[in-house]
């Protein structure tokens, strides 16, 4: 531009500065573009392997389970001072207890199962039913340390006061000769499981849960029970061999068929577990209204749906259990695997406002038993 000739004498500047100018801008453009477009690929893979990992966390999450190291279940088809197994052998069998019951003069006979045994004072009749429970988790609890914490969730269903309830509990605990302390746990029925395995997986404490439905109000069709059930987190005890185990229960989110059908589906993949693998399914605490949902959640899943092939309906065998419904279905379950049997599925309920609850028990491989 500055020098003496003229520029179109300058035929090689006149094309360098036509063309060089442009390709040097162009260049520039695509170098900027691609550092752009490189550096939005690594955010994406990073939101990928943020994504990835953050899936894979909470499947483990999912995927938690306790061990179930105790367990104690009285029902009408228990007679006082028997072994558990004529119980298990007479719900495997079909046999029922669900019967016309004599009521308060007057009153009509009602149908229910009722807990052997003197009924002539209901709070000693309940004392005892507690004493025995406990005594049966004491012997499980005998070879840990006196120091070892013990997490207590008491679901107590009964027609007495719950002053009444509290004072016989208090006095029955007294009496059972257990060494360890208790701490309540908030929450109830297998909420307070899931919470359990979201919040205290790595705790040192064991969960214990006693649970029985004792001379309800309205006694037409249910079932007297009583349940002591004691897990143990697979992370931190070593001391007591597991008997099963117990995956995360799942919840239906509203009671129709199709959340039925999910939860029952995502319990099984929290195991993992295909479904033909299922040997024993279990129902209780569920309102009439649902059988249609189960029998159609049952087939498409599909599940053990017929009775003595697979499934046994306590609600059919023993009544409406209340608040003790899916610890008495884990109790019966886990019985049932001490006899080497495979996987159980559990169909639970218990409170008619609240959504049903599907459960894997796994039994412990021959692997962990050696360890």
């Amino acid at each position: 531009m500055f020098a003496p000739p003229a520029l179109h004498e300058q035929p090689m500047m006149l094309w360098g500065a036509a063309l060089g100018g442009p390709l040097v801008g162009w260049c520039l453009l695509g170098f900027g573009r691609t550092a752009l477009y490189l550096g939005q690929h690594r955010v994406a893979d990073g939101w990928d392997e943020a994504r990835q990992d953050d899936l894979i966390s909470q499947t483990r999450q999912g995927r938690r389970s306790q061990q179930i190291l105790g367990v104690s279940l009285y029902t009408a088809l228990r007679t006082p001072g028997s072994p558990p197994t004529g119980q298990l052998d007479a719900l495997l069998d079909g046999n029922a207890s669900l019967e016309a019951q004599p009521a308060s003069q007057g009153e009509l006979p009602l149908r229910h199962s009722r807990l052997p045994g003197d009924r002539k004072d209901p709070e000693l009749a309940l004392l005892r039913m507690l004493l025995q429970v406990l005594e049966d988790l004491r012997q499980t609890l005998e070879p840990l340390p006196d120091a070892t914490p013990l997490a207590l969730l008491l679901e107590v269903d009964s027609g007495l006061p719950d002053s009444t309830l509290q004072r016989l509990w208090r006095k029955a605990w007294s009496e059972c000769g257990i060494r360890q302390s208790t701490v309540a746990v908030e929450g109830h029925g297998l909420a307070a499981v899931d919470q359990w395995l979201d919040q205290r997986i790595n705790d040192q404490a064991l969960l214990m849960v006693v649970a029985a439905q004792f001379a309800p109000e309205q006694a037409e069709g249910t079932a007297e029970a009583a349940v002591g059930l004691l897990f143990g987190n697979r992370l931190t005890q070593t001391t007591l061999a597991p008997i099963a185990y117990l995956h995360r229960p799942e919840q239906e989110r509203t009671p129709t068929g199709a959340d039925l059908l999910y939860a029952a589906r995502q319990a099984l993949d929290w195991v993992p577990l295909p479904a033909p693998s299922i040997e024993q399914v279990w129902r209780v605490g569920i309102d009439a209204q649902r059988r249609a949902d189960l029998a159609t959640v049952s087939a498409d899943v599909p599940l053990p749906a017929k009775p003595k092939q697979g499934l046994c309906d306590l609600d059919d065998r023993l009544g409406h259990p209340g608040k003790a419904s899916p610890w008495l279905a884990i109790a019966a379950a886990t019985q049932t695997i001490e006899r080497s049997a495979g996987a159980q599925f559990i169909f639970s309920g218990g409170d008619v406002a609240a959504g049903l609850w599907s459960t894997v028990l796994m039994p412990v491989s021959p692997l962990s038993k050696q360890v």
